[in-house]
């Protein structure tokens, strides 16, 4: 397991009952975590300094209960990257900590190639992956079916003070674009892609992991450049193995290079537990 151990401005202060404590800046937060299954809390005086308790309902969806005034957004650093997190209604926060781990090794990737990078970033949320790959020199273009999560990406590139560099921001759904990119013959030296277990396009295209994940990456070679440089998938599908992820890549992609897959996790302060937080898979040249 990979784990993201070099956050100053995150931690889980402790985990139990299905919640974890997190401190994201100056702000508490306890989220659900549906692999939190043990009772024990570890520091049980410190949930009483939850700024915000995120409750799920029993007939689906939740709420947060605020103890404390929040600001409407607030930003995180994580090295030289900011991000702008928000409590939203289906209880994120607008970023996943646990990629921080991804980023390390993209920007590593990228620096160390010494050539002109363009990445492909599907199914790009509020641009995590973005900003790490455009603070790395790439040229990057992102694509998500929301409008609203391109808006945040662009406020993450902005809060990085990259607002000037080459990133092109796109509205759509990701199999179709990929499908016009093919058309027009453009190509991508890395493709990063974050697939939901089930979602919409942004004109009600049906997304299904299981159903569609294999069909994507094929059609994903078909705009990778002669020289790749790499090409990562992330999921929290459950029930998915990141050994799958590792054989849909070697089976895809035809070029020379190493394939590697695994977990990725965040670690407890002041304890020895990790929690796992999702998989991912890699080809890199």
């Amino acid at each position: 397991m990979k784990v993201a151990s070099n956050w100053k401005d995150y931690e889980i202060l402790d985990m139990a009952e299905g919640q974890k404590l997190e401190r994201w800046g100056q702000y508490i937060l306890s989220r659900p975590d549906p692999q939190i299954i043990w009772k024990d809390k570890l520091f049980p005086e410190k949930w009483q300094k939850a700024h915000a308790v995120y409750h799920r309902s029993k007939t689906g969806g939740g709420g947060w209960q605020y103890k404390s005034k929040l600001p409407d957004a607030w930003d995180i650093h994580y090295k030289d990257l900011t991000f702008r997190v928000k409590p939203m209604g289906f209880k994120h926060t607008g970023l996943f900590p646990e990629q921080a781990v991804n980023w390390d090794w993209m920007i590593e990737k990228i620096k160390n190639s010494k050539r002109e990078i363009k990445v492909l970033n599907l199914f790009a949320y509020t641009g995590g992956a973005t900003v790490a790959c455009s603070y790395a020199g790439a040229s990057v273009c992102h694509v998500d079916s929301s409008k609203g999560m391109c808006a945040w990406a662009k406020e993450n590139i902005a809060a990085s003070g990259l607002a000037d560099k080459p990133v092109r921001f796109i509205v759509d759904d990701v199999v179709k674009f990929v499908q016009r990119e093919i058309r027009r013959g453009n190509k991508y030296d890395a493709i990063i892609m974050d697939p939901p277990s089930y979602g919409r396009g942004s004109n009600g295209e049906v997304w299904q992991f299981e159903d569609q994940i294999a069909g994507l990456i094929e059609l994903c070679t078909k705009v990778l450049s002669d020289k790749p440089l790499f090409f990562l998938i992330n999921s929290y599908t459950t029930g998915i193995s990141s050994t799958v992820l590792a054989n849909l890549l070697k089976l895809n992609i035809k070029k020379k290079g190493k394939v590697e897959c695994g977990e990725i996790g965040l670690p407890m302060a002041n304890s020895d537990l990790i929690l796992p937080c999702g998989i991912y898979g890699r080809w890199e040249e």
